[in-house]
């Protein structure tokens, strides 16, 4: 009798660690998604909303962004250096941001860049210039081989195998396992300056721009259908790549691709270099000491390498 009792006090126990941590979880969503509301508008595709910030004017063009970001990585700054050449179609993958998450077992890099396209289309963008960064760039590649695109443009992108696990945290949450009871734990309790110090290491050697940390945020990052999309798409992404490097000698539209040589988050030796050989119509612009987010430090060159996208795709005539 006494280790029954004991059984059930300590159930009881784990029960309400379990109602607090859900309780506490769902507090710090809500007021995640109070501080940082959409920024933009939302389209439906098959059912989910794909939440997407339209600025400027021109030819259209599609940024992507990385793992566990969100549009706000290029409205911090970059979407405002690009409007007036260009109507800008900055779209939330699927599960992050205030984009609806993907089915279970639909999640890669090629069901994003399908729900994207469709994305794009509805808001008249039929065939636009499409660049991603970090894995965004993944999925331009996987929109480019798959469905209409003027030009692409990929920045710090995963292109080739890489050797290596997968990091323990991705592991973790995205099993059945890790998604039910680790992912909860982490929205309720990991302080949200953890997820700023990461941020700040991704630049490296640069340094993070001011205020980045504030407006990126954070927060919804560490929402738990975020932290559970996120897992399980880099989960499935080395796989997705393995396979799609054999088709990169089929892309034929205009490709600029830009890679910081200092970058240790995707390496410029392992991604960039063997895509020289791979891709026919490539344009490699290699950035000297740049590390993962040369949109946000060397923007200058990410700008131009667009321009070049939109002239040798005929979209502009000027140069631009």
């Amino acid at each position: 009798m006494k280790l029954a009792a004991s059984l059930l006090i300590v159930a009881l126990l784990v029960l309400s660690g379990c109602g607090v941590t859900a309780w506490r979880a769902a507090q710090r969503e809500a007021a995640a998604e109070a501080e940082y509301p959409p920024q933009g508008q939302f389209v439906t595709v098959d059912g989910l909303r794909v939440h997407a910030v339209v600025a400027g004017e021109g030819p259209d063009l599609v940024l992507i962004h990385g793992s566990s970001g969100n549009t706000r990585d290029f409205t911090f700054s970059f979407a405002e250096r690009v409007k007036d050449d260009y109507r800008v179609i900055i779209l939330d993958r699927p599960g992050l941001g205030y984009s609806d998450r993907l089915p279970k077992g639909s999640e890669g890099i090629f069901a994003q860049a399908a729900h994207l396209s469709q994305a794009a289309a509805k808001l008249g963008a039929d065939k636009p210039i499409v660049l991603g960064q970090s894995l965004g760039g993944a999925v331009a590649l996987a929109w480019a081989l798959e469905h209409p695109a003027a030009a692409l443009v990929t920045v710090s992108s995963p292109s080739h195998p890489w050797e290596g696990e997968l990091p323990l945290l991705y592991k973790v949450n995205s099993s059945e396992l890790g998604s039910a009871l680790a992912v909860p734990l982490i929205t309720a309790w990991v302080p949200y300056g953890y997820v700023e110090e990461q941020v700040a290491e991704v630049f490296e050697p640069q340094d993070m721009p001011d205020g980045y940390a504030d407006y990126i945020a954070a927060p919804l990052t560490m929402r738990r259908e975020s932290l559970r999309a996120n897992a399980r798409q880099r989960a499935g992404l080395k796989a997705e790549i393995t396979e799609m490097q054999n088709r990169y000698g089929a892309l034929t539209l205009p490709f600029e691709l830009v890679h910081g040589d200092a970058d240790t988050t995707v390496a410029y030796t392992i991604h960039a270099v063997p895509m020289a050989s791979d891709a026919p119509t490539v344009n490699i612009t290699r950035l000297p000491g740049i590390g993962h987010m040369p949109h946000q430090v060397a923007t200058e060159a990410v700008i131009a390498a667009i321009d070049r996208a939109a002239a040798r795709s005929g979209l502009r005539g000027d140069g631009k």
